[in-house]
């Protein structure tokens, strides 16, 4: 067996020396590597397609509950600050306001977190999971207490004041900033060309050119039309492959996850410095403290609107309105005045902050859902423009290798 072997291994060497053994050669290597950009192609076409499905599906989505789940918890919070406020025994639209709240969060947190299976996702679900009884709880108690005329009550509502933006809000927070980078993380790769296929297909055309200089100096035979054939298919293939590529690019690089998650910041410093300004009346205290994390927050506000939607725009017109109307409501308090400064609170009014506050937030809300829209249209022109790519440049580099086949046979067929 070792004699036909070596005898065979000699045999081949020889052969490989000959021009046909060098046109063979030169048809294999073509066709191999053919082959290989095709599949590659089709592998890491149709993973990009597949990455715009799951941004689209599974992605996007989680990303928008996750910032729900923050407002939601912060909307609670101001809920549960606001129904403590109000004079009396609290009514039922307070009750219920806050609730829903709650639901919504409920509901935000199961759909922020379904299916994930890693360990900090896992972590912060536990957190705000352990968490959330406890707050409710609180709130409950502080209820209680307010409704028996008990000052205690106060503490109480502070101390869940406290769990919410000391443990479920961050939590909240982390969560959604971990959602948008998987955003980020899906944008980047659909929009990254494909470089190992463009490096195959790339080798593809140096062997066709290599292979039609062997052909000259074997064969005296100026040109190969199966070859050049090959080069073209191999050469719109890549063409193919990267404009199908750079427009799935163009079509997500309109700005829309920036605004999209902007806005999203934009509607939580709003729902902070709400909770802010209900709690500066509850202690009747000093209320230095709250005023500058309110004014920390309405400055990332503001900021973050003109960022987005300009100083001119409605949020930014609501937000100025808010912006006087939280200014009365501190005049009134620092004149001792507290019922003034609890109706312009918590009041029904036109120019109450309570009032002025829901007018904002129903306007970044309408923005967060037009750059929400804005966003996923561009996922889906990317997967369109993906669509076919797949099987085309697979298509392509398989009919080059056919072309290189038959262009090259006839010549082999001389010499044998």
């Amino acid at each position: 067996m070792g004699p036909r072997i070596r005898n065979g291994t000699l045999w081949l060497r020889r052969f490989a020396g000959t021009t046909p053994g060098v046109v063979a050669v030169v048809v294999v290597v073509s066709v191999v590597l053919c082959l290989l950009a095709g599949f590659a192609s089709a592998s890491q076409l149709s993973g990009k397609s597949e990455r715009r499905d799951v941004a689209l599906e599974r992605t996007e989505p989680l990303a928008f509950a996750a910032q729900r789940l923050y407002v939601a918890l912060s909307a609670a919070d101001a809920s549960a600050a606001t129904a403590f406020l109000a004079p009396g025994v609290e009514g039922p639209a307070l009750r219920k306001q806050y609730q829903q709240s709650l639901a919504d969060a409920a509901a935000a947190l199961s759909e922020a977190t379904a299916g994930v299976s890693d360990e900090e996702t896992r972590q912060i679900v536990a957190r705000i999971a352990a968490d959330l009884p406890a707050y409710t709880g609180l709130v409950e108690t502080a209820r209680a207490n307010n409704r028996q005329g008990f000052p205690v009550g106060s503490s109480y509502l502070r101390a869940a004041s406290e769990v919410m933006q000391k443990s479920l809000l961050p939590n909240a927070e982390r969560l959604t900033a971990s959602r948008f980078a998987a955003v980020h993380e899906d944008q980047k790769a659909i929009a990254a060309l494909p470089g190992v296929s463009i490096v195959l297909i790339a080798l593809v055309l140096l062997t066709c050119v290599v292979g039609s200089w062997i052909l000259l100096q074997r064969t005296n035979r100026m040109a190969n039309l199966g070859v050049l054939a090959a080069a073209g298919a191999a050469a719109l293939a890549l063409l193919w492959a990267v404009v199908a590529t750079s427009v799935a690019a163009d079509a997500m690089d309109t700005g829309a996850q920036d605004r999209f998650e902007t806005l999203a910041k934009a509607r939580i410093s709003a729902q902070q410095a709400r909770t802010e300004e209900t709690l500066q009346l509850i202690t009747r205290g000093d209320i230095a403290a709250g005023e500058e994390n309110y004014n920390k927050y309405a400055t990332e506000l503001r900021d973050r609107i003109g960022a987005v939607v300009g100083p001119e725009s409605v949020a930014a017109q609501e937000l100025t309105k808010w912006t006087a109307g939280h200014r009365a409501q501190i005049a009134a308090y620092q004149a001792a005045n507290y019922p003034a400064a609890l109706e312009q609170a918590i009041g029904t009014g036109p120019a109450s902050s309570a009032t002025q506050f829901a007018a904002l937030d129903r306007s970044l809300n309408d923005n967060l859902t037009q750059a929400r829209r804005d966003l996923r249209d561009g996922l889906r022109t990317a997967g369109t423009a993906l669509i076919l790519s797949p099987l085309g440049t697979l298509a392509l580099l398989v009919l080059a290798a056919a072309a290189v086949v038959a262009g090259v046979w006839p010549r082999l067929k001389e010499f044998l």
